[in-house]
């Protein structure tokens, strides 16, 4: 996929995470905004995973699996939380399963007072191994 295509991928979820949010509001568990999400996603006809395995490796062994909240289109991962504000330790969450993935773009979510989206894309420059970079998008 070319980088225009994952982006205009990002946008119609980042729609549906808006859409949800003003719908539902504030105060629920983070399984009902991934429920929400996974209707809105469906409707849009996005082939999209809830509760998708991600295993972790090392020397080609698997240490570890985690589970990302929704797998769209097999290439963004989208990672839900319904907390006061974003801790550290959330973007952090996103950026292993980049990681464990190799996928390039994540989408972290908090539906709080309002939406806060982070999106998390890794890129790779020969000879310094991947970084990740991050943007940040809110409701107003």
């Amino acid at each position: 996929m070319t980088e225009l295509e994952d982006k205009e991928l990002t946008e119609r979820i980042i729609a549906c995470a808006f859409k949800v949010h003003q719908q539902l509001g504030m105060g629920f568990l983070e399984k009902v905004y991934e429920n929400a999400m996974l209707i809105e996603l469906e409707k849009l006809g996005l082939k999209t995973r809830q509760q998708a395995p991600i295993g972790v490796l090392y020397e080609a062994k698997q240490v570890g699996e985690y589970f990302a909240d929704l797998l769209v289109e097999d290439r963004i991962i989208c990672e839900l939380k319904a907390a006061q504000t974003l801790a550290p330790e959330h973007e952090l969450q996103l950026v292993n399963y980049l990681a464990a993935t190799g996928l390039n773009t994540g989408l972290l979510f908090n539906f709080g007072k309002s939406v806060t989206v982070r999106r998390k894309f890794r890129e790779y420059r020969r000879g310094t191994g991947a970084t990740v970079s991050s943007v940040d998008s809110s409701e107003t």
